[in-house]
C-alpha cells in the first residue's frame, strides 16, 4: 500500500496568510494549530496585531513565521501583514475561521486558471437551522456577485493585490469593497 502525496507536497506552496487579530488570545492558538502542516509545506504565516491587551502576540509568536504590531483595523492590519508577505498568493484569515483541510489540494487549480482571487463558502459548524439558511443564502449571493466576505477567506495574487492598492482603509467592509475591486480583473475561483 503506498502513502499517497498531495501534488503540490514536495514543493513549498506559494501562500502567504495573514491573519489580522486584536485581543484573540483564545481564538489564536486552535487557529495557528490548524496551520501548522501548512507551515511545514512553505506557506508563510503573519499575525498582525492591532493592539492587543492580552496575550495574543504571546501566543502567536512560537506558532507563527512573522507577528507585527500596526495600527488598529482590519483593512490596514492586512495591508500591514501583505506588504511583509513574500508568497505569490495571500489570503487572509480571520482567527475564529478554519480553512479547508485540503488546501494544497485546491491550491493546484489556482495554477491553471486565468482567476487572480477568490475564496472559499462559508459552512457554519454545529449550526442551528436558522444559521444554516443564512449560511446558504450568504454562499448563494457570492456565487451569484462575486462579492465575499472576509469569513470567506480571501485569496487574491500578490501582484494583482498590490496593483489595486490593497484594502481601502475604511473601518467597515473592506472586504466587500475589495472583492467589488477585484471581480473587475476576473471571476473568483
Amino acid at each position: 500500500m503506498s502513502d499517497s502525496v498531495s501534488p503540490i507536497e514536495s514543493e513549498s506552496l506559494p501562500l502567504s496568510i495573514i491573519i489580522p487579530v486584536l485581543n484573540e488570545a483564545e481564538e489564536i492558538y486552535p487557529c495557528l494549530r490548524r496551520l501548522q502542516e501548512l507551515r511545514k509545506q512553505g506557506v508563510e504565516v503573519i499575525v498582525v496585531d492591532g493592539g492587543s491587551d492580552d496575550d495574543t502576540i504571546a501566543v502567536a509568536t512560537p506558532l507563527a513565521d512573522q507577528v507585527i504590531s500596526s495600527e488598529k483595523g482590519r483593512a490596514r492590519q492586512m495591508n500591514a501583514g501583505a506588504a511583509l508577505a513574500d508568497r505569490d498568493w495571500l489570503l487572509f484569515l480571520h482567527a475564529d475561521t478554519r480553512l479547508p483541510v485540503n488546501l494544497p489540494d485546491i491550491m493546484v487549480v489556482w495554477g491553471f486558471t486565468p482567476s487572480v482571487w477568490g475564496f472559499f463558502a462559508i459552512k457554519v459548524r454545529g449550526a442551528p437551522t436558522l444559521l444554516r439558511v443564512v449560511q446558504w443564502f450568504m454562499n448563494r449571493r457570492s456565487f451569484l456577485t462575486s462579492i465575499s466576505t472576509g469569513d470567506q477567506c480571501q485569496f487574491v495574487k500578490r501582484a494583482v493585490f498590490e496593483e489595486i492598492d490593497g484594502f481601502a482603509d475604511i473601518p467597515l467592509m473592506e472586504d466587500i469593497d475589495l472583492s467589488k475591486r477585484l471581480k473587475k480583473k476576473s471571476r473568483p475561483l
